[in-house]
Formats: C-alpha cells, sequence, structure tokens
C-alpha cells in the first residue's frame, strides 16, 4: 500500500510517517512538506492507495487541496488529519470528498481504525465530531438534525438510541447500490450513468436512502454512515449483490 503525507510540520510529518509504517511491512510511505511538493509528487506518480492531508499547510489552504485533489483525482481516497476536530472542519471536510477525519489528538489505534475503514471502502467521522461550533439555530434550520442528535448523545455520555446497522435500514439492492455511489461523491448525473439509469429514476433512490437514514442531505448520509460504521458489525459493509 503507498501512503502519502501531506504535513508542513517536520515532526508530525515524521511522527505520522512511523505509524503509517506500523500498518505492515508492505507499506510505503512518501511525505509532502507543501501542497506544492503534494502536487509534484501527484504528478510524477499517482499511483497511491491513500493520502493523508492536513488542513493547516504554509502554502495553501487545506481545504482548497482537498477539492482540488478530489476533482483531479476522484479514485484516490483522502483522508483529512487535523488539529482541528470543530464540527464545522468535519462536515466541510466530508462535503469536499474526504473519506474520514482524523483529529491528530486521536490515538494511534484509532488512526489505525479509520485508514483500515476508508481503505474497505468505509468512511470514518469522530464520535465526537459535534462540538460548541455547531450553531444552535441551525437546528431549527434543519442542519443535520438526527446525526446531530446521535453523535451529540455520544459526546454527553448520556443514554441514547444509536442509529441502526446498515443492513437494517431495509434498503433494496439497488437503493444500497446508489448510496454506495453517493458514499464516493458521485452526482446524480453520474450514479445514473453507472447504473443505467434515467437522472430522474436516481433521485427518486437518493431520496429513499435520505428518508432510510433519517437525514435531509448528502452530507449528513455520510456522516450518518459513518457514525453506523463505527457502532455497527460490518464496518467494511459494501451493496448487497
Amino acid at each position: 500500500m503507498k501512503v502519502l503525507l501531506i504535513d508542513d510540520h517536520p515532526l508530525i510529518l515524521s511522527a505520522l510517517q512511523s505509524v503509517i509504517r506500523g500498518l505492515g511491512d508492505d507499506v510505503v510511505v512518501q511525505g509532502a512538506s507543501s501542497a506544492r511538493e503534494a502536487r509534484v509528487v501527484l504528478e510524477g506518480d499517482a499511483d497511491f492507495d491513500l493520502v493523508l492531508l492536513d488542513l493547516q499547510l504554509g502554502d495553501a489552504n487545506g481545504f482548497d487541496v482537498l477539492s482540488e485533489f478530489r476533482a483531479k483525482y476522484p479514485a484516490l481516497p483522502v483522508v483529512v488529519v487535523s488539529a482541528s476536530d470543530r464540527t464545522s472542519d468535519v462536515i466541510r471536510s466530508i462535503d469536499l470528498g474526504a473519506m474520514g477525519f482524523v483529529p491528530k489528538r486521536a490515538s494511534n489505534d484509532t488512526l489505525f481504525e479509520a485508514l483500515h475503514m476508508v481503505m474497505s471502502g468505509g468512511i470514518y467521522v469522530p464520535p465526537m465530531a459535534m462540538g460548541s461550533d455547531t450553531d444552535p439555530d441551525s437546528l431549527e434550520r434543519g442542519a443535520l438534525p438526527g446525526v446531530l442528535r446521535v453523535m451529540r448523545g455520544q459526546a454527553e455520555g448520556s443514554d441514547f438510541q444509536t442509529q441502526p446497522a446498515l443492513e437494517s435500514l431495509g434498503l433494496t439492492p439497488r437503493q444500497a447500490e446508489v448510496l454506495s455511489l453517493l458514499l464516493q461523491g458521485k452526482p446524480n448525473k453520474l450514479i445514473a450513468r453507472d447504473l443505467n439509469l434515467s437522472v430522474e429514476t436516481i433521485k427518486d433512490h437518493v431520496a429513499a436512502v435520505l428518508r432510510a437514514l433519517n437525514v435531509s442531505s448528502r452530507t449528513q448520509a455520510v456522516l450518518a454512515v459513518g457514525q453506523m460504521s463505527r457502532q455497527g458489525p460490518s464496518p467494511s459493509w459494501r451493496p448487497p449483490q
């Protein structure tokens, strides 16, 4: 497995390289200390299995780099590893196509869990992602209704009903396929092309998936599935055949 680490802090870059090498003897890790260096690396060889990206880079905005890489290398999973664990940063990262978000204060075990989940096709979000920076008024506007309740309950240590395992959502095989492609960040038009269906049909399937997850947007769906993957018995869930 080839991993590209992008972080402009030499000590953190070195520490992450050591941690990632602990994933296995076949892991090859390359570091880049700037967005410019990362671009040069990928332009020379884009055959990486994973990119770990810091949001605070000296020469670029991490969110801009995330958007750039997701557009230019859509098949390359990007996981944000950041000193921030603000709710807004988690949501924005997932919304821009990150396959995971790991706070730098997380343990090595948590980082391993996140990377294994992403490499097996899942999406990782931190269990305490919903913090004090969430706008309370946003609840009235319908932002993250179901997901926010679950994640806040987990963060506060209160009793709450966990969301059901993915297999218990009652999705049809076609809806499960749509969910799988939706989690890859594909728009309705590309999902329709991949499944040889009309865009209107895909819209209906997406609406059904969002209802099953009790959310109202694609970003909420990604966060919900990420949390369910952590809670449920099958983090490497795949659509039924």
